[in-house]
Formats: structure tokens, C-alpha cells, sequence
């Protein structure tokens, strides 16, 4: 197949652009059924046209086509976000005023940005990989732990935050959304695992212990540290009355007391996903034969990258209101502790992916199984 499939979408994608513009300007002064028709009508043109564009030489991939819906989708979070910035006008206003309030929060505002950039770059690449028969399960483990983190946070924080009693019918679009990314997250996970080593390391790799491994030892340091911050996060978004945990809010992270709940929510979610995920990776660095370290690692790196991309800039934004800003002589401390926070679970998956031998068994050993 040659690129013309992806090029297509890609240019399609762009034609966002003027679809907002124009549908901004139709039911602007209108009602919210206005908006989300004219929505609809977006979505339904862009998939003619797609179609129309490629019924020479169409993937047969169900995927292909959901991913470039979302792309066009992806663009659209990345004009709301402008718009917010005030950056452009005119494009988006409507559904500003009269969408989902959540989108006007400091997290939602992240958000945008997130979906407009990281997602829509995903999309672009499990395309082009669709497009030229290649395996986009390593790509779309990343989306799925992305995805899954942001839909957790969002429908919990809509929930139980304050916006909780102005979730509008658009809400119910939104879990259509989901409901389709769950299918396509199914679908990365039948995806088969292309992992070729000789058995000869194989073997090596499992007569080695811990003590000869001593990148694996830094991370098992960092595991531990890093599920004693998570932890000791989820403790600061339940009020923990310890004087530890009252002067961090205060001096480090008083979004966390954010009224609008995301932040409360994603810490807790962080706390009951990434704690489990660093008791059942240390116990992976330990014992050999553990081969679903290396996707397991893929997935909880695209779920903290969302999580921490939307926390951090949450934090520091000015939408947030300012007794909850992270204080100006603390966020180099904040920033720092965050990054790190960020970064190193995307090395260890580097290391997971790139040296998996310790990890894979041989194959009279699943045969015995």
C-alpha cells in the first residue's frame, strides 16, 4: 500500500480547521443540539471523505478508520485550547460558552493541549503503520494507558466534583467515545508481540543476578521511591491530617486542594494504578521470565506522561485560581520532583523494550506451562 492512505488523512485531518470556523459562525447565538449536530455533521463528512479518497486502495483495518476520525478530532482539542489561550478567535467559541464545562477548567485546558499534540501524533503513527502493514501494537499500548488514565480521571472528576450537576448531553457523546476506544484498545491488544531473541541470551540473562544487573538495581530504588511518592500523594488528596502530609499541600501542591475534584481524583487513580504497577514491576526486575514487563511498561508510561502533562500544567496554569497555584519559590522543587516523576518510568520501559532478554522465557518453558 503507498502512503497516499496516510498523506490523506493527514490532510483531512487538517480540514478541522475550517469546519470549526465555519460551524462556529452557523450556530454561534444558537443552542447546544445546534452545536453537536453540526458536530455530528463534521465527523460524517470527514468519514465520505476519507472513504471517497481512498475506496482505490482502502485499509482493510477497522482501526485505520477510527484513528482517523480522532485525528480530525485531536485537531479540534487543539483549537479549543488556542482559543482558551486566546491565541485565535472565532473558532470555537460557541462550544466554549455552552459545551462541557469541564473543558474551561485548568485540567480540561491541559487537556486540549494533550489530546491536540501527544494523541494526535499517536494517531498519525499507528496510520502510517497501518498504512505500510506494520505492527503499531507498541504505539497503541502507549494510547491505551493514555486513554485509559484520562477517561478514569474525567468521568470520576464529573462525578464528584462541582461540575458534576452541569453535565450537559455532550457528556453522552463523550462516552460513545469511549465506548468505541474501547474496541480499539482490544483491538492494539490482539495485535501479536514481535519479540525475536536468541535463547542463547536468554539464558545469560537469567543467570544474572540483581547484584550484576546494576542499572536494574537503580531502578528498583526508584520503584520503591516512586510508589512511596505516589502513596504518600494519594494521602494528601484524602486530607491526611499529618503534618507532613498539610505542609507539602501547602507549600508544594495546594492544587491538590482544587475544588473542581480532578486533581483529588487523578491522584487517588494514580495511587491505586501505579501502586500495584510498582509491586508487580519490582517483582518483574526480580524474577526472570516475567514477559509482560515490557508492554506492562509501555502502557503505565503513556498513562503517566497524560497524567503528569495535565497535573504539572494544571498546576502552575492560570486558569487555576491562584490560592491554588503551586507558590513561585517552590516550583523549581515541584518541577523537578515531577519530571522525574515523568521521565523515569519512560527509561525503565526503554530499558524493558531494548533488552528484553531477562524478561522471556524459553520456549520449552511455556510449552511446560
Amino acid at each position: 500500500m503507498s502512503a497516499s492512505a496516510g498523506t490523506g488523512v493527514f490532510m483531512l485531518s487538517l480540514m478541522s480547521i475550517p469546519f470549526c470556523y465555519l460551524f462556529n459562525s452557523l450556530v454561534y447565538n444558537n443552542s447546544a443540539e445546534a452545536f453537536l449536530f453540526a458536530g455530528s455533521t463534521a465527523v460524517v463528512i470527514l468519514a465520505i471523505s476519507v472513504r471517497f479518497m481512498l475506496k482505490k486502495k482502502a485499509p482493510v483495518d477497522p482501526l485505520f478508520y477510527v484513528y482517523a476520525v480522532y485525528a480530525f478530532l485531536s485537531v479540534v482539542n487543539l483549537i479549543i485550547g488556542l482559543e482558551q489561550d486566546n491565541i485565535i478567535d472565532g473558532f470555537v467559541t460557541f462550544y466554549l460558552k455552552e459545551g462541557d464545562p469541564h473543558i474551561n477548567t485548568a485540567h480540561g485546558h491541559m487537556l486540549s493541549y494533550w489530546d491536540g499534540c501527544a494523541h494526535y501524533l499517536m494517531y498519525l503513527l499507528m496510520i502510517a503503520a497501518i498504512t505500510w502493514g506494520d505492527s503499531y501494537r507498541t504505539i497503541g499500548l502507549y494510547w491505551v494507558g493514555s486513554f485509559v488514565m484520562r477517561t478514569i480521571v474525567y468521568i470520576l472528576g464529573n462525578a464528584v466534583g462541582k461540575y458534576g450537576t452541569q453535565v450537559s448531553f455532550l457528556f453522552v457523546l463523550h462516552m460513545l467515545h469511549v465506548s468505541v476506544s474501547v474496541w480499539a484498545c482490544i483491538q492494539v491488544f490482539r495485535q501479536p508481540s514481535t519479540c525475536d531473541v536468541p535463547i542463547t541470551k536468554i539464558q545469560e540473562a537469567k543467570r544474572t543476578n540483581l547484584f550484576h544487573r546494576p542499572l536494574d538495581l537503580l531502578f528498583v530504588i526508584y520503584l520503591i521511591l516512586a510508589l512511596t511518592f505516589c502513596v504518600f500523594r494519594g494521602l494528601v488528596a484524602l486530607d491526611c491530617s499529618s503534618k507532613w502530609c498539610q505542609d507539602y499541600a501547602r507549600q508544594y501542591e495546594p492544587y491538590l486542594k482544587d475544588p473542581s475534584a480532578y486533581p483529588k481524583v487523578q491522584m487517588l487513580v494514580s495511587m491505586l494504578y501505579s501502586g500495584p504497577y510498582y509491586i508487580v514491576t519490582l517483582y518483574g526486575l526480580l524474577v526472570p521470565g516475567c514477559k509482560w514487563m515490557p508492554e506492562l511498561t509501555v502502557v503505565h508510561s503513556g498513562a503517566v506522561a497524560q497524567a503528569q502533562f495535565t497535573h504539572i500544567g494544571a498546576s502552575l496554569h492560570t486558569r487555576t485560581p491562584f490560592s491554588y497555584r503551586v507558590p513561585a519559590a517552590s516550583q523549581p522543587v515541584f518541577l523537578l520532583v515531577n519530571v522525574l516523576y515523568t521521565l523515569l518510568p519512560h527509561i525503565l520501559c526503554y530499558r524493558c523494550c531494548t533488552q528484553p532478554a531477562f524478561f522471556l522465557r524459553q520456549i520449552n518453558e511455556e510449552k511446560k506451562e
